[in-house]
């Protein structure tokens, strides 16, 4: 008799196991699959390939029967192969259980077995959605059990840490289903609701949430978001912000953040629309906990000891959120990035996105991060800095071999250089971008080189004084083709580009009639991309055009919007309308520059709403402060 252990008594063990189910079955005494499920628990069949060889020879072996003339015997290997193919299935069933339980295991020890000041991140990196072998958010009630279940020969701090971290768990699973029903009711409850634009008391899910979850914190951050509140100081007030706390805010949006995505994604009758808040709703996450951690940091109230676990922790899930954006089809490398940033709550945030990423080293997800990071630093003005992380970009998607990545960072050099009067970088960064995109049959690519060799081209004929037309032909010519091929992509956010430099281009040339409608056009499709920034620069210099054609009511209208776009993202150049409207006053007079931006009305509260009408004096207030 062979020992127990040897693997032919466990094959045979499993090969009895199988026939038994079968027979039982064929005699009728089997009422659900879940009997078989429980038979294959009970005979403790592992995971391993012995019993899935086991199941193959059984299902070899009734396939031969079934090919053999007697009908009979087909019968009745046809009921034998229907049994065979039940077991199949509850087998894949019980491994993929298996494999669910030990991974719930594994993160438990390591959780277990982490420093205290580890013991978040480690929690963390189970939980990473972009992990392969992780926990999904499906099975999180089962890692809270398994959490409560802790060794009791740890520490007594080990055990309230992973207590703490079990109740957070399921507090958070209780706030998703307060919130399941709610997901995306805000999006109908708005007339004229686009997602997250807008100031958030207008659009947007904060308040309806703040109004249904129970729980305090979640309740108090969606409160002062729907406010226009500083979700930092928020925090950075609270004292009694702990492990349970911080747990129950990954889960919960962690929840909302993929729920939104994934409806925004199905939605077949406007992809694009789709795809634009999925852009909006990964930013906004991001931001939001970048956001939390600021506030962590600050908070005063909480121990020494905690305070840099929590926010390293809100730095960590921010870099989770980035990292799976990157790898989605619709990552915004040329814009985009000011979708959601319409309120003051979140001025400034895109600034502390590179912080986690010091520590990471080069991939392609860092790469793409930092165009994203580097295009919102040269709207802020920060031009260095946006050069610098644009570099970095560029270097490591060059080494990784995303040469999307790469030819849109040298795009976006471009474009800063020409900012910065440095035409010549200019017009190197574009042309390698050109004939890369070229090479690569990167149409987007090409669309937004062609844009900024021929924005540049012009701004360097200019600079040197070259006043005859045929100066400015080639460089008009790129622009046009530019404008032609994003036009041919349906590529809103290339086509705001391409005509803001075609408008900027016409109104340097002293053609402020060519310039108009090439600008409404790009205030349009960046409206529509969600590039606040473009659609700033796109109704800044319509200001600048319709004043030199003496349109002052048109001219007061349009310099507003730009104006407040520009100044709501901190976008320096806001400054340029705000002068012009200055400019505009004094000629006019205070009387009727107030019926000009009054006849405007309706137009300004239709993109930046009753509020941004109100405040448009007090920026205009603050220019005038920065001249005295």
């Amino acid at each position: 008799m062979s020992d127990s252990s040897t693997p032919n008594s466990e094959r045979d063990r499993y090969l009895n196991l199988i026939d038994h189910i079968v027979q039982i079955t064929l005699k009728g005494q089997l009422r659900s699959k879940e009997q078989i499920y429980q038979l294959l628990v009970d005979g403790q069949v592992g995971t391993g390939e012995i019993f899935e060889r086991c199941m193959q020879t059984r299902l070899d072996e009734t396939q031969a029967q079934l090919d053999q003339a007697d009908e009979l015997k087909q019968a009745k290997a046809s009921r034998v192969f229907r049994a065979l193919q039940s077991i199949q299935g509850e087998w894949e069933r019980y491994q993929k259980t298996q494999r669910v339980n030990e991974t719930i295991s594994l993160a438990t020890r390591a959780i277990l077995a982490a420093e205290p000041e580890e013991r978040i991140s480690v929690w963390l990196s189970w939980v990473d959605p972009n992990r392969n072998q992780g926990v999904t958010f499906d099975r999180l009630k089962g890692f809270a059990q398994s959490l409560v279940k802790a060794d009791t020969a740890s520490t007594a701090e080990t055990l309230s840490d992973v207590h703490q971290l079990s109740m957070g768990i399921q507090n958070g699973l209780s706030a998703v289903q307060q919130l399941e029903a709610y997901l995306i009711q805000w999006v109908y409850e708005v007339p004229s609701a686009i997602g997250f634009e807008g100031t958030p008391s207008q659009w947007g899910p904060w308040k309806l949430w703040s109004e249904r979850v129970d729980s305090a914190l979640p309740k108090r951050i969606f409160a002062a978001i729907a406010n226009g509140q500083p979700i930092a100081e928020v925090i950075s007030r609270q004292g009694t912000i702990g492990i349970r706390e911080f747990a129950e805010l990954v889960v919960l949006f962690q929840y909302l953040q993929r729920g939104l995505i994934v409806w925004f994604e199905k939605q077949p009758y406007d992809s694009k629309w789709g795809t634009k808040q999925s852009v909006a709703t990964f930013l906004t996450f991001a931001v939001l906990w970048s956001q939390l951690s600021v506030g962590f940091e600050q908070a005063s109230g909480l121990s020494a000891d905690d305070r840099p676990k929590l926010a390293q922790g809100c730095f960590q899930v921010m870099l989770q959120i980035l990292r799976s954006f990157s790898q989605q089809s619709y990552f915004p490398l040329y814009g985009g990035v000011f979708a959601l940033l319409s309120g003051d709550y979140l001025k400034d945030a895109l600034s502390y996105l590179d912080a986690p990423l010091r520590q990471v080293a080069g991939t392609q997800e860092k790469a793409r991060i930092l165009t994203l990071i580097g295009y919102s630093q040269s709207a802020l003005g920060q031009y260095d800095r946006a050069i610098s992380f644009h570099q970095q970009a560029l270097d490591i998607a060059q080494t990784s071999g995303d040469q999307a990545c790469e030819i849109a960072n040298l795009n976006h050099l471009s474009r800063i250089y020409a900012t910065q009067k440095n035409y010549d970088e200019a017009i190197r960064y574009s042309q390698r971008a050109l004939v890369l995109s070229r090479q690569v049959g990167d149409r987007q690519g090409e669309a937004n080189a062609l844009s900024n060799l021929g924005y540049s081209e012009v701004l360097s004929a200019r600079q040197l004084d070259r006043l005859e037309p045929e100066s400015y032909e080639m460089a008009i010519h790129y622009l046009q083709q530019g404008l032609a091929l994003s036009e041919r992509l349906g590529d809103r956010q290339s086509q705001s580009l391409c005509y803001n430099s075609l408008g900027i281009a016409y109104v340097i040339l002293e053609q402020p009639q060519e310039a108009i409608p090439h600008l409404e056009k790009g205030a349009q499709a960046a409206q529509f991309s969600g590039d606040v920034y473009l659609q700033g620069l796109n109704y800044s210099y319509l200001a600048e055009a319709h004043y030199t054609l003496g349109h002052q009511e048109a001219a007061v209208c349009v310099a507003c919007l730009g104006m407040y776009l520009l100044e709501q993202i901190q976008a320096i150049e806001w400054r340029q309308p705000a002068g012009l409207l200055t400019i505009i006053k004094g000629q006019m007079g205070d009387e009727a520059f107030q019926q000009a931006k009054a006849q405007g009305r309706s137009t300004l509260i239709r993109v930046i709403g009753v509020d941004g009408y109100d405040h448009l004096p007090q920026l205009l207030e603050k220019y005038k402060e920065t001249l005295d």
